[in-house]
């Protein structure tokens, strides 16, 4: 008989996994209590086990009804306080504490704490009846004495369904509202599992629950490395779910985060209950269990990147360490210093510790002065968070501090750590032992007082043994890998003690690629300038609208302005549901301040109301005339503790900066990001990482124009901290033709059909109805029937196509004003014609439904995208009839030209210049349309058909002098001094060749013909 390869068999696995090695019992699904989502077989006899007297007093007062009273109680407590709180803390029943759960203590020296826990019951349950109304069953639940804590959805591709199947079952097939999955009343934790991944989530919401990845990562990368000992995902079982790890876990990581803020005058507040991923459980227990391995005096540096949840990982080490005892049961730290600039950094560590301990002053933030810090180091606090600068105070204030163990756990750490500031937190720290050691050796040696004082400056900037120090950051530079990172051994560098990359943050979701759509200015104004080539559109209106911003000064801020906010209301603005936010970063205060004044000088100007900036700088910028700016002025009274929450509202769309929040500012909602600031490497990164947060569902990709850096720097300056960075090269407008071509030579889809599909998909609001949805399956689904008839090669390469143009058109979309709707509509239909195609290989699972759908639609209908029809592409006029009196310049040599209009205009041509008059003098003049028109005309008249064949001499030449084109494009004056010089010259040239004269020879006024 062949191995049973179906679910159950994947669902047995787990199961005599667990009951043989983890540390569970078998459950039975029939004693279930579907009303009170509880196993009463398990809680009734672990609270009689572990607390006879309690119960007996219970018992004494209410007989025979003590079960229900004590379930009641019990009940009305998950319901009011959670079902987290209740297993840590208990609950009361007439006067009377219970516990539900007993953890493990941090020490060995109470034998009857650890014969509690040792009580705990956890249980495997599977095929759960979880609804009274129902026989829908749970695959999975694991449950502590007796209440449901986790529950899994199995899958098996074997049998022809993966991990994205179970997430859906979660999504459509339960019920939220069922008790046993009611947010903080029952389970905490649900797990969509298949032998290759696993994702999560803490809260079900119907079609809006939302998943993260919980696995190992591979290499550097999503995913799950192979495992030649069974399951891929054999780790969630094995290892997390492991009855020690488990309660762990539900001990002292799972915390509820609380986030309050006022909007529109109301205080919301929003609850999110945290379980660790994969790679925080991973860092912070390796931390601990090397640390108490190694004691006090080691460094650690955690290379976590941008969405790695750094907050909740220093909170829950900061809160191990501090309680990390070592095998002979002495505390390994006597106090945790969090050394860090965020300010919500402090307040996350005190609600969350809080939850563990319900005790207060554990955590104390220094706030006031060193005064404060003084006073918390000599009380031995066990947790102490403060910034790096208030430590050279300290030893003034108390002395020198009785040696102590301290773990350091520094947010964001950079090169300044290895600098005099980190110097004073080693010296105050370690003073005692810097003193005794300095004196020591200066009285070995006969050294003079001054001598001691070196030796103690000296020693504080090394090695202290009673200090460990846990650096984290995303982007360490040589310094701090030098000063924090740990060998690896036979003489190689220095390396993190964890890592988790960039690029496994962007493959698994938690962050976006803002490398994606980066592109300098020079790209940007190279891009807009091919449409020229495009039959489709018209390339005298398109070279005008390009050339208002191309090859501007440096400094003109004026024109700078005018694009970004013209690209912002074109391309940004309907972004992210219409929520889109943008940041311009200056390279200066006083830049800041002159673009702040720009901004507002030019929405004024256009009228335009629906974009509002703020600016944020430090102190006060004096400008030219004396007038003094300050930010708060110049935000009309917004202070700087209400920015970041000012612009997360819906009244301000763009923020000036300079330095400031250009690191560590996390506003979602940014989604674009203008550069006229030079960046560093690592600043570089730093800075564009502003934008990676995510917004799920409605934040798909971000955007950089950069003016100043060039694109190899920038891709140079991610690759340290990301390991295949890439900054595809630039594609051309008219590869999305090739690609249109090529996909539709394949019959995959019928033009009929993306037309089909989009009437419905573009339908205005009021004119929707029920059955749409089942016409754009509908039209999908007959190309989606195609496809599988081709063979494999050809659906690769036919899903290949699709991606390319899918990806190419969202990202010149953001840049080109394509008036070409069928490349709108083509783009439309194939984006959800992708997520209906099988899947093949180890793609992942993309469940598009409604309410993704309906986000998209209202995005792309404001953008206006389809709204232009063939009819509205306007014309290209001819001549008009104009007033026919000219300037009679006098007659220069073109040699000359580049003097006048330098004299004049204020340029700063060049002679090598003059080429570039001297070749369209002599396209025109061979030009035989022009020929014809200047042999037939007066001069005057001529100058119809001249000044209209000129500019286009200019637009087919822009790439060989883009600052002259631009000016003559933008300058009616300096325009008007060329022409007139150069239809002379070319009039002239034209009669003088065809009567065999030198053009010398050709009088200033030829005469009328």
């Amino acid at each position: 008989m062949p191995v049973d390869h179906r679910e159950r068999a994947f669902e047995s696995a787990i199961e005599y996994h667990l009951t043989t090695h983890g540390g569970y019992t078998k459950a039975t699904p029939a004693v279930f209590d579907q009303e009170r989502a509880l196993d009463t077989t398990q809680l009734i006899p672990f609270i009689k086990e572990t607390q006879k007297e309690t119960w007996d007093g219970l018992e004494k007062l209410h007989g025979a009804a003590t079960e229900g009273v004590v379930l009641d109680d019990l009940g009305k407590a998950m319901d009011s306080r959670g079902s987290l709180d209740v297993l840590r803390h208990g609950f009361k029943c007439y006067g009377k504490s219970l516990r539900v759960a007993y953890f493990a203590p941090a020490h060995s020296m109470n034998p009857e704490t650890h014969k509690l826990y040792g009580a705990n019951r956890l249980t495997i349950t599977r095929q759960l009846p979880f609804e009274t109304t129902s026989t829908k069953t749970l695959d999975v639940v694991l449950s502590l004495n007796g209440i449901p804590v986790a529950t899994a959805e199995l899958k098996n591709p074997m049998t022809g369904q993966a991990v994205g199947n179970a997430r859906y079952q979660y999504q459509h097939d339960r019920d939220p509202n069922s008790l046993i999955f009611q947010f903080k009343k029952r389970t905490l934790v649900h797990f969509a599992v298949d032998p290759d991944l696993v994702y999560m989530t803490t809260r079900l919401a119907g079609k809006s629950t939302h998943f993260l990845p919980f696995n190992k990562g591979n290499g550097t990368g999503a995913g799950n490395p192979d495992n030649p000992h069974g399951y891929k995902t054999a780790y969630l079982w094995e290892e997390v779910l492991e009855r020690h790890s488990f309660l762990d876990i539900l001990h002292r990581f799972v915390h509820l985060e609380i986030d309050e803020r006022e909007i529109a005058g109301r205080l919301v507040r929003k609850e999110t209950l945290i379980f660790p991923r994969y790679h925080q459980l991973d860092a912070v227990r390796k931390l601990e269990a090397t640390s108490k391995a190694e004691g006090p005096g080691h460094n650690y540096l955690v290379m976590h990147s941008a969405g790695s949840g750094k907050s909740n990982s220093i909170a829950w080490l900061a809160h191990r360490l501090a309680s990390l005892h070592g095998a002979d049961d002495q505390r390994v730290f006597d106090s945790v210093v969090v050394v860090t600039d965020r300010r919500v950094l402090d307040q996350q560590l005190q609600n969350t510790i809080y939850q563990f301990e319900h005790k207060q002053g554990v955590v104390v933030k220094i706030d006031e002065d060193s005064n404060q810090l003084a006073e918390a180091l000599k009380n031995a606090t066990p947790i102490i968070i403060t910034t790096l600068q208030k430590f050279p105070f300290v030893t003034e204030k108390i002395g020198v501090l009785p040696t102590r163990k301290y773990a350091v756990i520094i947010d964001e750490a950079h090169s300044s750590q290895s600098g005099e500031a980190a110097a004073e937190l080693r010296g105050t720290l370690a003073s005692e032992a810097i003193r005794e050691h300095a004196k020591e050796e200066a009285e070995a040696r006969g050294l003079p007082d001054y001598e001691e004082e070196i030796l103690k400056t000296v020693a504080r900037r090394g090695h202290q043994p009673n200090l460990s120090f846990f650096a984290f950051t995303a982007t360490p530079k040589h310094k701090t890998l030098a000063t924090f990172g740990r060998p690896p051994g036979a003489g190689g560098m220095p390396e993190p003690f964890h890592l988790y990359s960039m690029r496994q943050a962007i493959e698994e979701g938690f962050i976006l690629d803002v490398l994606k759509n980066y592109t300098t200015y020079k790209l940007y104004y190279r891009l807009l300038k091919s449409v020229e080539d495009d039959p489709k559109l018209d390339k005298r209106k398109a070279a005008r609208a390009l050339a208002r911003f191309v090859s501007f000064h440096p400094h003109n801020i004026a024109q700078k302005t005018e694009v970004m906010i013209e690209h912002f209301r074109t391309f940004t603005k309907h972004k992210i549901g219409g929520k889109a936010k943008a940041m311009v970063v200056t390279s200066s205060r006083e830049a800041a301040v002159r673009y702040k004044l720009e901004f507002d000088r030019y929405l004024a100007e256009k009228n335009y109301t629906d974009i509002k900036a703020l600016v944020a700088f430090s102190g006060t910028v004096v400008l030219d005339m004396n007038d003094e700016y300050t930010e708060v002025g110049m935000n009309k009274g917004i202070r700087e503790k209400e920015l970041p929450q000012r612009f997360a509202s819906d009244e301000y769309k763009m923020l000036i900066v300079a330095e400031k929040y250009q690191t560590g500012f996390d506003q979602p909602l940014l989604h674009t990001m203008y550069v006229d600031k030079r960046l560093g490497d690592v600043q570089a990164v730093q800075t564009l990482s502003r934008l990676n947060r995510i917004f799920p569902p409605l934040k798909e990709d971000t955007f950089v124009l950069d003016f100043v850096n060039e694109r190899e720097h920038i891709l140079e300056a991610f690759k340290p901290y990301y390991e295949v960075a890439a900054i595809d090269e630039m594609a051309e407008p008219s590869q999305l033709y090739d690609l249109q071509t090529k996909m539709a030579q394949e019959q995959v889809y019928y033009d009929a059909e993306v037309e089909g599909f989009c009437k419905v998909f573009f339908k205005p609001k009021a004119n929707q109805t029920p059955s749409d949805h089942a016409l754009l399956n509908s039209f999908l689904d007959s190309a989606v029937t195609r496809f599988k008839a081709l063979d494999a090669t050809k659906q690769e390469e036919f899903k290949g196509l699709l991606t390319a143009f899918r990806n190419l058109y969202a990202f010149l979309a953001q840049i080109i004003p394509f008036q070409d709707t069928d490349l709108e509509k083509l783009y439309t239909y194939i984006r959800f014609l992708i997520t209906k195609l099988p899947k093949g290989g180890r793609e992942r699972l993309d469940l598009d439904d409604e309410v993704t759908l309906k986000y998209y639609r209202l995005q792309k209908i404001s953008e206006g995208s389809i709204v232009l029809e063939a009819g509205d592409r306007g014309t290209v006029s001819g001549p008009t009839a104009v007033g026919t009196g000219m300037r009679r310049d006098e007659q220069v040599e073109l040699s000359r030209l580049i003097d006048i209009v330098n004299e004049r205009f204020g340029t700063e041509f060049k002679p090598a210049d003059e080429l570039f008059f001297n070749q369209l003098r002599e396209e025109a003049v061979a030009d035989s349309v022009l020929q014809q028109a200047a042999l037939a005309n007066t001069l005057e008249n001529f100058k119809f058909v001249f000044d209209k064949a000129l500019e286009g001499f200019f637009i087919d030449r822009m790439e060989q002098n883009e600052e002259i084109f631009a000016r003559y494009m933008n300058d009616k004056d300096f325009q008007q001094v060329v022409t007139n010089v150069l239809l002379r010259q070319v009039y002239n040239q034209i009669h003088a060749e065809h009567e065999g004269q030198t053009p010398s020879a050709v009088t200033q006024d030829a005469p009328g013909r």
